[in-house]
């Protein structure tokens, strides 16, 4: 890194009071992994076998009854369609049924088998160690996230490391990929005053010109140039948060297990009040130990790794988890998009266990404000996960990470399936009711093909359906009412009850709409649209009227046109499918909700949807919030980045020892936007003129090249009184 006092331009400030960005390189290589080839001389010996377990049993109840559970019911099914004659359509909707069954039923066992371990062995969070050996970085990658928030969670996080007594084990790194000047800007002037009040902690900040492959690339980068200095390292999410005992125990777990490659905490939602926020809060308290804990139990150490709130060995990371681009262009081809399941399943072929603490506690997170909010994320996971059909065959995977795989491209699959077969049924409906059936074809017969289904068994497999896929939801409701600390915390018995009946309503009424949207999704990335990857809205806050009607508008109409036809072909059909009807035909309505903070703030007052978490904050969440608040009320966040340069010296300083050795540019190689950039810097007369002028792309370049830095630094603040006389003449 350049001695900042090069600089011509910095004045007074002295080289002993600039500060180092980033801690020595400790270069580690981290070689790209072939998805064709794996030799088995690859794959590494066990240094503690007697830690190493397949969980057969669960496995066997998860899959086993899955399986047989979803026999009986495509049984069922072929005897509802089985009165006369098969045709065509029928076969259409059982095998859509079978598909969709399978899917719940394996949610169903797999929730099964957790709401039985926690019910009879009553897991109990792990310990506090008293000592560690090996040194642990976490890691925060950034991308135009709001500094106040990112800064405040990390000292927060730092403080309850420090109040374990283990904190000199730990370093701290902000990884940026912003691509906002002055987003930028207000990152490094938040390190600074973070290392002002943390005067003992390692904390490092480092920005990358390009986010080359976006989140993958960030970490990728640290762990080749940095990576080698740490054994471990604790990867975070721009909204995580997570306590010392969690963080500390998670290192304490992978230093007893030498074979552990990536171990996994469950992140609870907090800190969600619009209404949608609260649904997904408290579904996710209430039922998510149960979906997590049979995760685990049936995946045992060949487990998935959710991107973020985890620990990671980091020379196995960097030697097994190197993602190739695949072949072609976007939306399948180019970079790994979902590459933590990648991770996961790579590290695993070499030998790593990968599994969760589901019990672990204090590791946290938070979830989109609205409807509409939550379908931009989930476009970018469904284009993710089907990218993972090009990688399901990798060689050499084990037969869970390819489960992990098929259940992810499974939940987005579902939306189109789901939909397939509710048109099918109409489609079946609508020629029993209007076309006129040829009851006696060229075939000979001894009796007609009457076009009939068995409607007492269809309306027994509907209940057995809906049975199924509400039963994890109820498993979750009865740990919570027998847990008197939970039961208490969400209002008591009735309004937990309450809350959870009332959940269950609104993921009825939403599910259409996400129906709709994740099939659209689908057939876009089918279709070779590839999605942008813009950063996600954190806060709590309504979307503008006019954006959520252009947004369901279509939804409306299908709704509307599937109560016209319904009605028109029978009302008992219109029963039927009255939730799916009434959740479309309400889209703008409940989208609007969605984003309102009035209304989940109307909730919490009265009682419902209430978590514990919520009740009794904890107080890592709560100091996260006052520091978040206190870095919001100094302003930086808004503060125009060429205007806080130009006035400050010492932070200009600070900038330029933060930024890489310039590269030499080729003779006759011309950047067109550094060129415009320097012809607008040398036109301008003052600051003003600069910041009037210089696009975003272009403030980026002067950001990042020192002698453009330079040549703002010589325009004056104001414009001369001759210059403005001239103006005005």
């Amino acid at each position: 890194m350049p001695e900042p006092s090069a600089s011509s331009h910095v004045g007074n400030v002295e080289a002993a009071n600039i500060e180092s960005a980033m801690p020595p390189e400790t270069h580690l290589d981290m070689p790209t992994q072939s998805l064709r080839r794996f030799p088995k001389s690859s794959l590494r010996k066990l240094i503690a076998p007697h830690l190493h377990f397949v969980p057969w049993a669960s496995r066997l109840l998860v899959f086993g009854g899955g399986f047989l559970l979803t026999a009986y019911g495509a049984n069922e099914m072929y005897g509802v369609v089985n009165v006369g004659a098969i045709t065509p359509l029928k076969w259409a909707l059982l095998i859509l049924f079978v598909a969709n069954f399978s899917w719940i039923a394996l949610a169903f066992t797999s929730g099964l088998l957790g709401f039985g371990w926690l019910v009879l062995k009553h897991p109990r969070t792990p310990g506090l160690p008293d000592t560690l050996r090996e040194r642990t970085a976490v890691v925060m990658p950034i991308y135009n996230e709001q500094p106040a928030r990112v800064f405040g969670a990390v000292q927060a996080i730092y403080e309850d490391i420090a109040a374990t007594g283990l904190s000199a084990h730990f370093d701290w790194f902000f990884l940026s990929d912003t691509t906002n000047p002055d987003v930028w800007v207000a990152e490094e002037r938040a390190l600074l005053a973070m290392r002002e009040r943390l005067p003992n902690a390692r904390i490092f900040y480092r920005h990358r010109p390009k986010n080359t492959s976006r989140k993958a690339g960030n970490i990728a980068d640290f762990v080749t140039r940095w990576g080698a200095a740490y054994a471990h390292m604790v990867v975070l999410d721009a909204d995580s948060l997570m306590t010392g005992h969690a963080i500390v125990t998670l290192t304490a777990a992978m230093e007893a297990d030498p074979d552990a490659g990536i171990i996994q905490s469950l992140p609870l939602i907090i800190n969600r009040n619009t209404m949608f926020a609260r649904v997904q809060q408290f579904a996710a308290r209430i039922y998510g130990p149960i979906i997590a804990s049979g995760l685990a139990l049936w995946s045992g150490r060949d487990g998935n790794y959710w991107g973020h709130n985890a620990i990671i060995r980091t020379d196995a990371f960097a030697a097994h988890c190197g993602l190739p681009d695949l072949r072609g262009r976007p939306p399948f081809g180019g970079h790994v998009l979902s590459h933590d399941f990648v991770e996961a399943a790579l590290i695993r072929r070499a030998g790593y266990a990968v599994y969760m603490l589901p019990v672990l506690g204090g590791s946290y997170e938070e979830s989109p404000p609205s409807l509409i909010d939550l379908a931009a994320r989930d476009r970018r996971w469904c284009q993710g996960n089907l990218q993972h059909l090009r990688i399901i065959g990798t060689k050499g995977l084990k037969l869970a990470s390819r489960q992990h795989f098929a259940t992810g491209i499974m939940g987005y699959l579902a939306s189109p399936f789901w939909m397939a077969q509710l048109l099918v049924g109409i489609v079946l409906v609508l020629q029993a009711a209007y076309i006129r059936p040829e009851y006696f074809t060229n075939e000979f017969r001894l009796f007609p093909a009457w076009p009939r289904f068995d409607a007492e068994r269809a309306l027994f497999l509907f209940e057995l359906t809906m049975a199924v896929l509400l039963a994890p939801k109820f498993f979750g409701l009865f740990i919570a009412l027998i847990d008197g600390r939970t039961r208490r915390a969400c209002g008591g018995g009735v309004r937990l009850t309450a809350s959870s009946f009332l959940e269950i309503i609104m993921s009825s009424l939403f599910a259409p709409i996400m129906m709709v949207i994740q099939t659209g999704s689908v057939m876009q990335i089918l279709f070779g649209r590839d999605t942008g990857w813009n950063p996600q809205r954190r806060d709590d806050g309504s979307i503008p009227l006019k954006d959520i009607i252009r947004r369901h508008r279509s939804h409306v109409a299908l709704g509307f046109i599937t109560l016209v036809a319904g009605m028109l072909i029978s009302p008992s059909l219109v029963a039927w499918m009255s939730p799916t009807i009434a959740g479309l035909l309400l889209a703008i309505v409940l989208s609007w909700a969605s984003g309102q903070l009035s209304i989940g703030l109307w909730l919490r007052n009265h009682g419902l949807l209430l978590t514990p978490e919520e009740a009794e904050p904890p107080s890592i969440a709560r100091r996260a919030n006052v520091l978040a608040d206190e870095l919001s009320e100094s302003g930086h966040d808004e503060e125009d980045s060429l205007r806080v340069l130009h006035a400050n010296p010492h932070l200009l300083a600070q900038h330029e020892a933060f930024l890489p050795p310039a590269h030499h540019r080729p003779r006759g190689v011309i950047d067109a936007e550094r060129a415009v950039a320097e012809a607008k810097l040398n036109d301008a007369e003052c600051i003003a003129d600069a910041v009037e002028w210089l696009k975003p792309k272009e403030r980026m370049v002067v950001l990042h090249d020192r002698a453009l830095l330079g040549l703002l630094m010589r325009l004056p603040a104001e414009r001369s009184s001759a210059t403005q006389s001239h103006q005005t003449m």
